[in-house]
């Protein structure tokens, strides 16, 4: 066993002792030669609420590691908020990539335990350890505990946008809406919903960088200790028997797409994965989303596509047992973070009332966040799908020419196939007048917002799910189609087509698109057009004035650099090249 530490920290040379002396003095003295040394690069943070139980799986973490005789050496990474930070934390997803990358190959480091959980933070985490292909594994926190609001339970971020809307339409007082910021200020830890957090666990569970079950278990459960002490003993055996990130290979991320479709989830894992995959040298996009979309149903019924919790996945035997329903979907000789192939891990399943049909009384879930934590219910068989045309769909047109993206399953069905005249807003504040405004709208019309893509947001906000005006919510309608070049939250559901590529701030069509103009979507036939002819289109592009761009700072490398969402938002010089396995540069070990 060759470790990458021993070149900081074996000989004889004062550079050597220095590095042991400085190991030492932080308080992890190395035993032995032969002990690997592990990053616990933890991105807990105050500012951060979903990260905040992090800190409290260091110490068990710390024991797995030493216990299997390794060395843990905890280190900060910036924490990545949704709550707080903006304009969007994907902002800033490249920039903590970077600092990964950078802080792994610089330091005595030979595996790496990614302690994140809010969306941005894991795949940020991830896609830094994945270009240095150290042995890498992630620990999250899990999901908070659900409020009750009103004699209900209510899922983080879906039911608030829902009250959001009752606020609006008149349906809920000011005392009300005080209620509900008490309730849903009681707990740390992930969205309890199938938002990106919560989705991009699922994923990583199956790509093999996740314990099996962990990453829905709720945050505090005890049983986060044990995956953290199993977690720290299993990287110092990966560390020792070479098994890195590259071996996920494309048949992982393919299982990833699938299974992204089968839980519901969250279209920035479509980015995520994108961004992720090419890291290691995978070849992944549109395309295999979308294959995943149309032939892989939804069996999860969890909020925003379906009607239950995280904490009812958990019940129901969490990601083992989805991997047991989706059966042969699955390519299922792909290892998993324990060491176990995904047959193994579902051969080890005990067969509880997850097996069992209950009465169809008991299986229904009391409508919106209301759901019954009944083992079984929630995940569901490919038999018994709760939409059996899947999640996704992928679409193009003079208005997408390089594709967009709509989550169909929490969509509203009527609308999938549509045409109407758009309703054009150009920013966040022009989309917020229209959700405070008295303007009321034709039930036909499309709401598109652009200028808020990759380079236009910056930083690709989810501002996509735009709210409905007051008086078309009070008229009992409550989706409308929209197109934007934003993202979404996970937690958000509509008749939303995201992602549209290329963005208005690079010159996309959408950027053309005028009040009144007719667009045409068919989710299904995967198809979204602008009805304008291609004359009227060039003059409106002549008028076209280039974007303001920042001049200096990271908003500034941002800029220059960032991809479009079909390539997963990377910086085009970070970004692998397909069919080859990232290789670490190795900077020189010598005097500071």
């Amino acid at each position: 066993m060759n470790l990458r530490s021993t070149a900081w920290l074996d000989g004889e040379s004062e550079v050597a002792l220095d590095a042991r002396v400085a190991l030492a003095m932080g308080g992890n003295p190395r035993a032995s030669r032969d002990a690997p040394v592990i990053a616990l690069a933890n991105s807990w943070s105050d500012l951060n609420p979903c990260n905040q139980p992090l800190r409290d799986l260091v110490p068990a973490l710390r024991a797995g590691v030493e216990a299997a005789g390794g060395v843990a050496v905890e280190f900060a990474v910036m924490s990545l908020g949704e709550d707080m930070m903006k304009p969007a934390a994907m902002l800033y997803r490249n920039l903590v990539a970077m600092e990964m990358e950078e802080s792994l190959r610089s330091q005595p480091l030979d595996g790496v335990i990614v302690l994140a959980a809010c969306d941005k933070s894991v795949p940020a985490g991830l896609m830094g350890a994945f270009s240095t292909d150290l042995p890498t594994l992630l620990v999250m926190s899990g999901p908070r505990p659900p409020a009750h609001f009103r004699g209900q339970r209510i899922g983080t971020g879906t039911d608030l946008w829902r009250a959001w809307d009752d606020r609006r339409a008149g349906r809920l007082s000011d005392e009300e809406w005080a209620q509900l910021e008490a309730a849903l200020t009681l707990g740390r830890g992930t969205c309890n919903t199938m938002g990106t957090a919560s989705t991009m666990g699922i994923l990583c569970e199956t790509l093999g960088v996740a314990w099996p079950g962990s990453t829905s278990i709720p945050a505090g459960d005890p049983r986060h200790l044990d995956v953290a002490r199993r977690v720290g003993e299993r990287i110092v055996e990966m560390v020792r028997r070479d098994v890195r990130p590259s071996a996920i290979g494309r048949r992982g991320f393919v299982n990833a797409a699938r299974v992204l479709s089968a839980i519901g989830g969250s279209t920035n894992a479509v980015i995520h994965l994108t961004a992720m995959a090419r890291r290691s040298g995978v070849a992944l996009g549109l395309a295999d989303f979308d294959e995943a979309g149309r032939h892989v149903p939804v069996i999860v019924d969890v909020e925003p596509s379906g009607r239950g919790l995280m904490e009812d996945y958990d019940a129901a035997g969490a990601t083992p047992a989805l991997w047991r329903s989706l059966g042969d979907v699955l390519d299922v000789t792909a290892p998993t973070a324990s060491g176990a192939t995904i047959a193994q891990v579902v051969d080890q399943v005990v067969d509880q009332v997850v097996d069992q049909v209950a009465p169809e009384a008991e299986r229904e879930l009391a409508g919106p966040a209301t759901g019954v934590a009944i083992p079984g219910a929630v995940i569901r068989s490919l038999d018994d799908a709760l939409d059996p045309a899947g999640a996704l769909r992928v679409v193009y047109g003079n208005l997408a020419p390089q594709g967009a993206l709509i989550k169909r399953s929490a969509a509203s069905p009527r609308l999938l196939r549509h045409r109407g005249p758009a309703l054009v807003l150009r920013s966040a504040r022009e989309a917020e007048e229209l959700a405070l405004g008295d303007r009321d709208l034709d039930d036909d019309t499309v709401l598109v917002l652009s200028g808020a893509g990759p380079l236009g947001g910056p930083g690709m906000p989810e501002w996509g799910m735009v709210s409905l005006p007051p008086r078309v919510i009070a008229r009992g309608i409550t989706d409308m189609v929209r197109v934007t070049d934003a993202r979404m939250s996970g937690t958000s559901f509509g008749t939303v087509f995201l992602h549209v590529a290329p963005e208005a701030a690079v010159g996309g069509p959408i950027a053309l698109v005028r009040d009144g103009d007719v667009i045409a979507v068919d989710a299904d036939a995967g198809t979204i057009e602008l009805e304008v002819d291609d004359e009227e289109l060039a003059r409106r592009r002549l008028a076209l004035s280039e974007p303001a761009t920042p001049a200096r700072g990271y908003a500034a490398l941002y800029s220059a650099h960032v991809m479009q969402a079909p390539e997963g938002c990377d910086f085009d010089f970070l970004a692998g090249t397909p069919g080859e396995t990232p290789r670490l540069i190795e900077p020189v070990v010598g005097r500071s």
